[in-house]
């Protein structure tokens, strides 16, 4: 029942966002094109240029993240643990924005043509994802044991850090560039394309299946390590490769996307409240959660400022900021 509603939102999302902007429709006039019933050149280029592509990157970021997000949490125990918090989003960011001066990729305005180029973005921050973790993880230790203070105030450091070399490096590129890095890094999908598309399906279809089928054992986290370890469970070794996955996600998500944060935070909080804590039912449900957010975000970010636009990535953290600030204060209740 929950899962019907959320893709009713989805759809309901999808709807306002195909049929709504600089150039508007109808739903007639979409539903002829998308079944090839008196096709139109013009509407064929708005929907399948500009916004269905749209639709489903949004989709499959907000799906990723909001899977990675109910990873994070369920490893270190923490209910304010998010990808952009911890700093995960910034070093994969940070990758990516090295691989843009390197390589001068231009994400507004890329070439096409340049397919191994944009395939090797999510290897770039995945690399740049896995060093912030592990700097954090290793900072956030402490007698062995993960240290939640030392945590969130580790990632904060290490998403300044990554965040300072990200805009350094991106003023340091030609005028051109430092416009393609700058609107990439505020988190912004409208120049979404099919080869995004391709580019992160693999990632999320294989890496996503593999959390969710050891969604299980985050409930088994939850314990005390004593008593997880007398059941026969490789504790760290466990985490480490749900960690390196959900790095994998958001490494994907960002390489298409920029850093998009509050969605890792917000979507496992609403699926817990809608279904419980049994990860092997939140997971799905984040992910629907995450997709619906995301869309329904940067349909804001299109409309309400036309014809400008707001990166989604401002909108989310409009909306994701109070949220984080009524968590922080419940937690201390």
């Amino acid at each position: 029942m929950t899962a019907s509603i959320l893709i009713l939102f989805i759809l309901g999302a999808s709807y306002l966002h195909i049929t709504n902007g600089v150039f508007d429709m109808s739903v007639m006039d979409v539903i002829k094109t998308l079944l090839r019933i008196e096709p139109n050149p013009k509407f064929d280029l708005v929907i399948f240029e500009f916004r269905l592509p749209r639709i489903i990157i949004a989709a499959l970021v907000g799906v990723g993240l909001g899977m990675a997000g109910v990873v994070l949490q369920g490893i270190t125990r923490n209910g304010l643990a998010d990808p952009g918090i911890l700093g995960i989003n910034a070093g994969a960011g940070a990758a990516v924005v090295i691989f843009m001066f390197f390589f001068q990729l231009r994400l507004v305005t890329a070439d096409m043509s340049s397919w191994l180029s944009i395939l090797m973005m999510p290897l770039f921050g995945f690399v740049g994802g896995a060093i912030a973790a592990i700097l954090i993880f290793s900072f956030a230790l402490k007698n062995g044991h993960l240290d939640m203070q030392r945590l969130i105030l580790t990632g904060i450091a290490i998403n300044s850090g990554f965040g300072a070399l990200s805009l350094f490096l991106s003023l340091k590129m030609s005028a051109q560039d430092y416009e393609s890095a700058a609107v990439w890094m505020a988190g912004s999908i409208y120049n979404a394309n099919w080869i995004f598309v391709v580019t992160m399906l693999p990632w999320l279809i294989l890496l996503g299946i593999y959390v969710h089928r050891k969604s299980y054992l985050l409930d088994y986290f939850q314990l005390e390590e004593d008593s997880i370890t007398s059941l026969g469970i490789a504790v760290e070794k466990e985490k480490m490769k749900l960690l390196l996955a959900s790095v994998g996600l958001v490494s994907a998500c960002v390489s298409v996307s920029g850093s998009i944060g509050f969605i890792g935070l917000m979507a496992p909080h609403i699926a817990k409240q809608l279904v419980g804590i049994q990860h092997r039912y939140v997971m799905p449900v984040s992910a629907l959660i995450g997709a619906g957010l995301l869309i329904l975000a940067d349909y804001i970010g299109k409309t309400v400022f036309a014809p400008s636009e707001l990166a989604v990535g401002i909108v989310v953290s409009i909306i994701g900021i109070p949220y984080f600030l009524y968590l922080l204060v419940k937690s201390k209740a």
